[in-house]
């Protein structure tokens, strides 16, 4: 049996899990100035668009209102406005510069859907490919990424910049 490490994974499983009314980490992230080291790809006038740290595969990007809120009734139309425009922003730019197959995009609401930060909105956009299963995230529990998400987050970076208006 040979042994794969994915060593990104421990600051994660040792890393300090909010309580719900805290301020999330999305919220820390929106009022950070460092959107390298937080792997943030773009900011809107309502949300911003950031790597997940540990995706599900490469690509794998969140779209996060500012606003920390648990509910979609919570987001005003321009808010809402705002949030789908830049998840079409960030698809497009996933599309030109890592030409997946196809998406999924999605939304957790609580923790019984699968929502891990259950008290702040985001959305996840994650690129799929034909042939991309295999059996590594549900046997091994693990994600086999192609690139750094350093790497990545420079890539969209640029491709939003080429194609998303400001």
């Amino acid at each position: 049996m040979e042994t794969l490490h994915a060593p990104w994974r421990i600051q994660y499983i040792l890393g300090k899990k909010h309580a719900s009314g805290d301020v999330s980490e999305f919220a820390r992230i929106a009022q950070s100035q460092d959107d390298e080291a937080n792997y943030v790809i773009s900011r809107s006038r309502h949300s911003f668009a950031l790597l997940n740290k540990y995706p599900y595969t490469g690509g794998h990007v969140l779209v996060v209102p500012y606003k920390q809120i648990s509910d979609l009734d919570k987001l005003t139309d321009d808010e809402n406005l705002d949030v789908l425009k830049l998840l079409q922003c960030v698809k497009r730019a996933i599309q030109k510069s890592m030409n997946p197959n196809g998406f999924n995009i999605g939304l957790n609401l609580g923790r019984t859907a699968g929502a891990g930060i259950e008290d702040h909105l985001h959305w996840h956009i994650v690129p799929r490919w034909n042939g991309d299963i295999n059996f590594m995230p549900t046997i091994g529990h693990t994600a086999v990424l192609p690139e750094a998400l350093e790497e990545t987050a420079a890539k969209l970076r640029k491709a939003i910049s080429n194609q998303c208006p400001a």
